[in-house]
Parts: C-alpha cells; structure tokens; sequence
C-alpha cells in the first residue's frame, strides 16, 4: 500500500466537525476550484505571496503543484505539511504546519487558508487547534509561531484567542510599498491552558520518522 512507502497519507486529525488529512487527487480537484471561488473579498490582500491574484486555471494549478511540491522536497530537516480541512467529505481550506531542524528546535511555522464561503463560523479557530494539539500532544513542540498582516484581524483573533502572545513584527515590500506584519508564538504552557476543541490524531506512529523524532515503529 502507498502508506507503507508514504505513511502521512494514512495521517488524521478529527474535532467535532472537521477532518484534517493530505487530500486524494479528486479532493485535490475539489480544493483547486474553493480556491478560485474565492479566499478573501477582491479588496484584500492577506498574502505576502499574492498567490490569489493570478487568473483561475493558473491559480488551480498552482494550488495543486503546491500540494506536490511540498511532498516532494520533505526531508527529516525539512518539512511542510499541508492538511487540507473537510467539513462533512468537502475540503473547505488548508491548513499549512512548517518545521526547519525540528528535532532540535522543537518549533513549528502555521500558515493556513479557508474558502470565502466557509469563513465566519470558527472552523479557521478550529483546524488551528487541531494543528496545535498535533503540534504539542503529538510531536512534543515547544513552541508554535504564525504571523499575519497588521490590517488582517481576523487570523490575528484566533491566534490571540488560542493563546499565542505578541513576539515582534515583520516589515516586507509587497507591490512596491511596506506592508507590517505581527508575529505571534505560542508556548506549550500557554497552550496546555487554554481554551480549545477536543482533538483525536490517528497514524501519526508511523510518521515520526519523517518528522525527524524518531524511528517509525
């Protein structure tokens, strides 16, 4: 079985209404075309990498390379996860979780993305959490960092309410003008405290490996 040589896809992470999982080429499918139907309001620019701009049969494409791409070039050092969210069997966004020499630094990046049609009702608060308790309870992190722009409140909410603490910011050029970020981390005794939805994980023995922690079993 391809789990045998690739065990991340046997990887799941369940809350009440959500599973997170790498997606099947028809889930693949379904997630390009949430993307072109939209991410944010065409008066927003919440990416650093204005990926959302590009016209749709390219901005598909580029969601499904990406997912291929991040598989690809994983090593033990170096690695990204990108969990696609389902809401009852349909993907409705990604949720992104980054380590560099993780062994070491026992840090993890957050990066993630929800269909315009699915925002508003806590399930970008939700697919974090999930992120996080696969993160803390599963990998044994230390510590999970994200950043997002200053004018975006939104994501800047659900990382304060699961716990994150301000940890600087972050000054780039997008089109030719400063855009500010805020730099947000989240300790393990912050989140051992705080308020969040159930989580269960199911085939992550096989995949510590890959995660650089240690031998499959």
């Amino acid at each position: 079985m391809i789990t045998d040589h690739w065990p991340l896809l046997g990887l799941r992470l369940r809350t009440e209404r959500l599973e997170l999982r790498l997606p099947g080429d028809d889930d693949l499918a379904a997630l390009a075309d949430l993307a072109v139907r939209g991410v944010h309001r065409p008066d927003e620019r919440p990416f650093l990498t204005p990926w959302t701009d590009l016209p749709p049969r390219e901005l598909a494409r580029r969601v499904v390379q990406w997912q291929w791409q991040t598989r690809g070039q994983w090593t033990p050092q170096d690695w990204t996860l990108q969990l696609v969210v389902f809401e009852h069997g349909r993907p409705v966004g990604v949720q992104q979780m980054r380590g560099r020499d993780f062994a070491v630094l026992r840090e993890v990046k957050s990066a993630s993305w929800l269909g315009l049609e699915h925002q508003g009702r806590g399930v970008g608060r939700e697919m974090r959490a999930a992120m996080l308790h696969l993160a803390f309870a599963g990998l044994d992190a230390e510590y999970a960092v994200t950043e997002s722009f200053a004018d975006n409140p939104a994501p800047l909410a659900v990382s304060k309410r699961l716990g994150y603490r301000p940890d600087g910011i972050s000054r780039d050029v997008l089109d030719g003008e400063v855009r500010v970020s805020e730099r947000l981390r989240l300790a393990r005794r912050d989140w051992a405290v705080a308020d969040r939805p159930a989580v269960t994980v199911e085939g992550l023995d096989a995949c510590r490996e890959l995660f650089g922690i240690g031998s499959a079993a």
